[in-house]
């Protein structure tokens, strides 16, 4: 599958899911479309469908920041750098040296010093002009060439001038020894095309699915023939896959020239060291094109990208290795074990003509370096990895940080989004750590991070802007019924409200002061205006602090709903803690009430729970948000028994079965006035409340009361009425009993009272 079909796949399931999130009412249409867009983009980017240059350098800076982070700072004890520095100069004079001195630093470094291989990172493409042999051709050939005797003392001469040849002499140096030279490479047709001689290809590439991808140079800058042929190896030391940033963060250990394979200086001395066994080519038989993704040699497996480039692996910074003067091995300055079975790499580094590179860790470091580095990592089997299916795992990464945070970030609030941002980036930084640290996989980091802290301020800025407009239009629909904090409620919830009438189970509320046409005689407007004012005041702040919605206040009469706008499934034990608290409040507040000279205030409240109408309801000159149905019209109607029963509270049975947690008794089993079904009534008692110690007589004496046993049940309700003689529940029920022993009911009578008024 091709990167584009594949992100073609993940759109196409993000959009799935998208309008699934839609169809949810998890997201709103313009948060949604913002956050796909930027899903797209960055998603696109990865899959190398689009250049976004910016993104790729802020991805570099991550790069640069985690290798840095993880770097080891050891020194390679197995690996020395034989440089030459500023004093090698000052002792030696300029480079480039003469080859004579080159041989003999060889000899050095193998019988002196033992060493077991080394490569050298410098080119020797040229003839030596200041060899003996050189110098006896150029005047044969210039300033002699008339010279008779001159040219045939050189015509004897010439059988032994290859003992004056110091590229000869080189050469004699090189034979016989694991050294393994360097050549450069060039991505454009020089005008000398061809320089020198290449080492031997360690491949051919013609029936290579994979060798049109690698680097293909056009030219390249050899060593001279004697030399390269005497040497045990050779390698390019140019690198073309240098970032658009001029850093090398890759090196590269492959090339295609004219058909054939040719290694890097470090691959080659890598080989030299195991005697130069076979290359096997690893390739991804996962995708079409069969792209490169290793290399194995003898057991060690290098992985390498389709390019056939490596992640560029790093010790530490400038240092790494050990350094040693080229003056100094030519003097045999360096005790014998200190060079005695290492691997060395012959540089330059002296100020002006040096090979100098720009790498994550350094700006100025040197190219010796990189090569002794890439060899460290290849035997140590330590080269991080960045296989051909990981950009499919980054875009799957991606989708899953887009369907993550849409979904997470549109229910949450501020500072729980903003703790779930910070909980995902630290999840995204481990890992991506611990695929780099310990399954030594390279992913991207930036891209991820820059995913979700998009996606985040998304959310903030839809969140604090146009949830904010979504507040003003539900403070305008129903700021009128409904608390300034239910009204921030709703904003935050996923609920979507409407004004349009609908059917919901709700439970209504009704309060009502009783005699209250008698109190508005006797009082002045203002005293009455403060009176009604004070009684208003804590029912409303109670219906609010349990979520209520107060639907009209009638006179002195008020009706409130639970359950809308917000559904709420404990509407029933909202509205009878609301009850409640009510009573509560107002009979603290009767002693207020006389040292005002008002007068004391009694309280009905009836309380439903059932099928209710739900809307705004009215006329085309003013609308309410209000309730209608049957259940409402029974709350009504028990707000108006409170009275009859003498009791400051009445619930019917269906709000008594929602809310449980509450203790009730018992008042009776009625039909009201409009109803043929019968219901029972109950009062709920608040907590310390002398009627609870008495529940299990009423209930024994209603038993006897509807089994028509009129002498059991006067005496008992007899019994209750001498202990509470206030309750004049007691004496309605004795009122009663006597009525019916006069005129009995029928015989198949179920008890029910039938009330007859409102």
């Amino acid at each position: 599958m091709k990167p584009s079909q594949f992100l073609s796949s993940a759109l196409s399931k993000c959009v799935f899911y998208s309008q699934r999130m839609l169809s949810q009412k998890l997201l709103p249409l313009q948060r949604l479309l913002a956050c796909v867009l930027v899903t797209l983009l960055l998603m696109l980017h990865t899959a190398n469908e689009i250049e976004a240059p910016l993104l790729q350098r802020i991805e570099h800076i991550f790069y640069d920041f985690r290798l840095r982070l993880t770097l080891p700072n050891t020194i390679d004890p197995r690996i020395v750098i034989v440089t030459v520095n500023e004093d090698s100069l000052a002792g030696e004079g300029r480079w480039p040296w003469s080859r004579d001195k080159i041989a003999f630093l060889v000899d050095m470094l193998f019988d002196n010093y033992n060493i077991s291989m080394l490569g050298f990172d410098v080119m020797f493409s040229e003839a030596d002009q200041t060899s003996g042999s050189a110098l006896l051709k150029k005047f044969a050939e210039s300033n002699l060439r008339n010279d008779k005797d001159y040219l045939e003392m050189f015509k004897k001469m010439r059988p032994k001038l290859s003992e004056l040849d110091f590229d000869e002499v080189f050469a004699k140096s090189l034979d016989g020894r694991p050294v393994v030279l360097s050549y450069f490479t060039s991505p454009r047709l020089e005008k000398k095309p061809e320089v020198g001689l290449l080492p031997k290809a360690i491949a051919s590439g013609v029936n290579q699915p994979f060798a049109s991808q690698l680097f293909q140079p056009q030219s390249y800058t050899a060593n001279l023939p004697v030399l390269q042929a005497a040497a045990r190896a050779g390698g390019f030391v140019d690198n073309p896959k240098i970032d658009d940033d001029g850093v090398y963060r890759k090196l590269t250990l492959l090339a295609n020239y004219q058909g054939q394979l040719y290694e890097s200086l470090a691959l080659a001395m890598f080989r030299t060291l195991l005697n130069h066994p076979p290359i096997h080519f690893l390739t991804d038989d996962n995708f079409s094109e069969s792209p490169l993704k290793g290399i194995r040699i003898q057991g060690f497996t290098i992985p390498v990208d389709h390019d056939g480039a490596i992640l560029a692996p790093f010790r530490g910074k400038y240092g790494s290795f050990e350094y040693i003067a080229a003056e100094d091995i030519l003097n045999g300055v360096p005790d014998k074990d200190q060079l005695k079975g290492k691997i060395v790499i012959f540089g330059v580094t002296a100020t002006g003509v040096w090979d100098s590179r720009t790498t994550p860790v350094q700006s100025n470091y040197p190219g010796v370096e990189m090569h002794a580095n890439v060899l460290s990592a290849l035997l140590d089997q330590n080269i991080k990895a960045r296989p051909n299916w990981m950009k499919y795992a980054e875009l799957g990464e991606l989708l899953l940080i887009f369907l993550l945070t849409a979904t997470l970030f549109s229910r949450l609030s501020a500072m729980y989004s903003a703790l779930v941002f910070g909980a995902m980036s630290i999840v995204i930084f481990g890992i991506n750590f611990y695929c780099w640290k310990i399954l030594g996989l390279d992913t991207v980091l930036a891209i991820p991070l820059l995913l979700s802290a998009a996606l985040f301020a998304i959310q903030m800025f839809f969140g604090f802007f146009l949830e904010s407009l979504r507040k003003l239009k539900l403070s305008a629909m129903f700021g009128q019924y409904v608390p300034p904090e239910l009204v921030a409620q709703m904003s935050q919830s996923d609920e979507q409200f409407s004004l349009q009438g609908e059917s919901r189970e709700l439970t209504v509320f009704f309060s009502d002061v009783r005699d209250f046409t008698r109190i508005s005689e006797s009082m002045e407007p203002q005293a009455l205006c403060d009176l009604m004012n004070a009684i208003l005041t804590p029912i409303t702040k109670e219906i609010h602090d349990t979520h209520g919605t107060i639907d009209k206040y009638m006179g002195d009469a008020v009706m409130a709903f639970w359950g809308a706008p917000i559904h709420d499934t404990e509407h029933a034990h909202y509205a009878v803690r609301s009850a409640l608290a009510v009573v509560a409040k107002l009979q603290v507040m009767q002693a207020e009430f006389v040292s005002k000279g008002w007068p004391a205030i009694d309280l009905g409240i009836g309380i439903n729970s059932g099928t209710m109408n739900v809307g705004n309801m009215g006329s085309e000159f003013r609308m309410a948000y209000t309730v209608m149905g049957d259940a409402v019209n029974l709350g009504s109607r028990l707000e108006g028994l409170t009275k009859e029963y003498g009791v400051k509270i009445i619930v019917s049975e269906s709000t008594r079965r929602a809310a449980t947690e509450f203790t009730y008794r018992e008042l009776d089993r009625v039909r009201v006035k409009g109803k043929q079904k019968p219901i029972t009534l109950y009062e709920p008692l608040a907590e310390g409340s002398e009627k609870r110690g008495y529940i299990g007589l009423l209930n024994q004496s209603l038993h006897h009361y509807r089994q028509q046993q009129w002498a059991e049940a006067e005496a008992v309700f007899t019994q209750l009425a001498k202990i509470q003689p206030e309750d004049k529940l007691y004496g309605m029920y004795l009122t009663r009993i006597k009525h019916y022993q006069i005129e009995p009911p029928p015989q198949d009578w179920d008890g029910v009272y039938t009330h007859t008024s409102k």
